[in-house]
């Protein structure tokens, strides 16, 4: 399977949100109020909805969650023991770091969605929503601390008000608890869902920004290389341990090398960080998905 052909229609949105915004009357004016619709509704409408979708069997998933915990885990950890290596703490500010650890473990659910059912169709879906539902909340918990705590802000009020953790958490107790959409809500709810992928890759395109990659290069270089090449290896290692099937062993490793998280930045900003440092990397680590996601299923092989 030539996995880099697949990565192309998700891609060519980005680019085309990048070109929209910086060579059209589509400008950061019109692109802003569409990544706050994404990240405050479209996006926690399709998040929510795809956990509810199935009931998720979780004895039969056991080794797949416990995969994908640990890889998440183990991203954590690495991303936040970088200020205590030698001769790291010299390179970089602990704002600097707090603001942009997140670049390491967080992910475009975005594009995770949009390549999981090419990969594996209906099954693949279920399987990046079990682990966008475990993984969200504690990728964003794991963020939002190091923020709260240097930016003296509180912590729990910042979790509360995540939409993102709101709608996985919500998902998945409702999933938990047998709830199922009514049918003649199914086509808007779907609708919706459908109107996030598009508008939150374009918006990822539009936000992507150069001119700030040159700061920091010690942490840019530590923080891309967790994410896009230790984490596939990791996640390769635990899909070998728990001896994982063709379909979840797919999925783990595309999860492992996705691109981080396009609202890495929008965090960053609105908890008062440098949100231009933080999106520089975002735009890197978005072109690094372009090798690192056909490195990852590669590896499986």
């Amino acid at each position: 399977m030539n996995y880099a052909q697949l990565l192309i229609p998700d891609f060519a949105l980005i680019l085309c949100g990048y070109l929209l915004c910086r060579y059209t009357a589509l400008d950061r004016s019109v692109w802003s109020p569409i990544e706050k619709l994404v990240f405050y509704f479209l996006f926690p409408v399709l998040l929510f909805s795809s956990i509810v979708r199935n009931p998720i069997r979780v004895g039969e998933l056991s080794n797949f969650i416990a995969a994908g915990l640990l890889t998440g885990v183990c991203t954590v950890i690495l991303a936040y023991a970088l200020p205590y290596l030698p001769g790291f703490r010299n390179h970089f500010s602990a704002r600097d770091h707090a603001a942009s650890a997140q670049i390491a473990f967080r992910f475009n659910s975005f594009i995770g969605l949009a390549l999981a059912e090419r990969l594996a169709g209906a099954e693949g879906l279920l399987l990046i929503s079990v682990l966008i539902g475990i993984c969200v909340p504690l990728f964003n918990v794991a963020a939002v601390w190091p923020m709260a705590r240097h930016g003296e802000l509180g912590f729990m009020s910042e979790l509360l008000r995540n939409p993102l953790i709101v709608a996985t958490v919500s998902g998945l107790v409702c999933n938990l608890m047998g709830f199922r959409y009514p049918d003649w809500i199914v086509p808007t709810v779907n609708r919706i869902g459908g109107a996030s992928i598009p508008l939150g890759l374009m918006a990822a395109g539009a936000g992507m920004q150069f001119a700030t990659l040159a700061k920091a290069k010690t942490l840019a270089v530590s923080l891309l290389g967790i994410r896009h090449v230790i984490a596939p290896l990791i996640a390769l290692g635990f899909a070998l341990f728990f001896k994982l099937p063709s379909a979840q062993a797919t999925m783990l490793l595309m999860f492992s090398a996705l691109p981080t998280a396009s609202t890495t930045y929008v965090l960053a900003t609105r908890m008062g960080f440098d949100g231009g440092f933080v999106a520089g990397l975002v735009t890197l680590s978005t072109l690094l998905g372009v090798l690192s996601l056909p490195f990852a299923l590669s590896l499986i092989q």
